[in-house]
Parts: structure tokens; C-alpha cells; sequence
């Protein structure tokens, strides 16, 4: 497996319902964060260990052998420390795309799923 990317920052909830956000991001009575762009199909979690670890599939068609894998941390006042690390057992794509795939994993994450906080 190749690492294309990863990157790790805090959000203001817990592991327990961040790891509920990342397994079931359209789950009802909460607020919308997976707002996926035309190039883009809603990911399936491949593996799930509550609350510390989650892997989805591509969301990116035409890098069907993509894997986004997140660690789950706990640290102080109630946070998460949550790390994403893209791998693919395909060829690296160009700089450019692996810039893209990284740029859409953070905004997703760590402006739209932080948003859903409320933050």
C-alpha cells in the first residue's frame, strides 16, 4: 500500500460520536456534513472498531482502489484527535490529483463535520 496523504487535527467532540459520524454520516436528527462534489460517491465503511478506528472506501470513482483509514484519539476536554491517511494499492496518482484528494478530505472533515458540532 501507498500513503498518499494523511493529516491529523482536534475536533470539539467525542471519539465515541465522531466515530458514529464517520459510520453513519447521514444518520437522521443530525446535522449534514458529507457534502460530496459531482466527481465524488458516498464512501462504505469497509471496517469499523468503536470508537477508535474507522476505514472507508474510495470516494473518488476513478480511484476505485483508494482507502481512507481514520485513528480515533481521545485527548483533552472531551476532544478527538482524529488522524485520516489515504492509501491505494494502485499507482500514486499525479501531485496535483493527490493534492486534491487530500484538499477534499480536509474540508470535509475539519471544516464541514467540525461545523456539525457547532463550531
Amino acid at each position: 500500500m501507498i500513503t498518499l496523504g494523511s493529516r491529523a487535527r482536534r475536533l470539539p467532540a467525542p471519539p465515541h460520536v465522531v466515530w458514529d459520524s464517520l459510520t453513519q454520516p447521514r444518520r437522521p436528527a443530525t446535522r449534514s456534513w458529507l457534502d460530496l462534489l459531482p466527481d465524488e460517491v458516498e464512501p462504505s465503511v469497509l471496517e469499523a472498531q468503536r470508537p477508535g478506528s474507522v476505514v472507508w472506501s474510495s470516494l473518488w470513482p476513478s480511484r476505485p482502489a483508494d482507502r481512507v483509514h481514520f485513528e480515533l484519539t481521545a485527548v483533552r476536554n472531551g476532544e478527538t484527535l482524529l488522524r485520516f491517511t489515504v492509501l491505494t494499492s494502485d499507482e500514486a496518482p499525479d501531485q496535483s490529483k493527490v493534492g486534491h484528494l487530500r484538499r477534499r478530505l480536509n474540508h470535509l472533515l475539519f471544516a464541514n463535520l467540525r461545523l456539525s458540532y457547532g463550531q
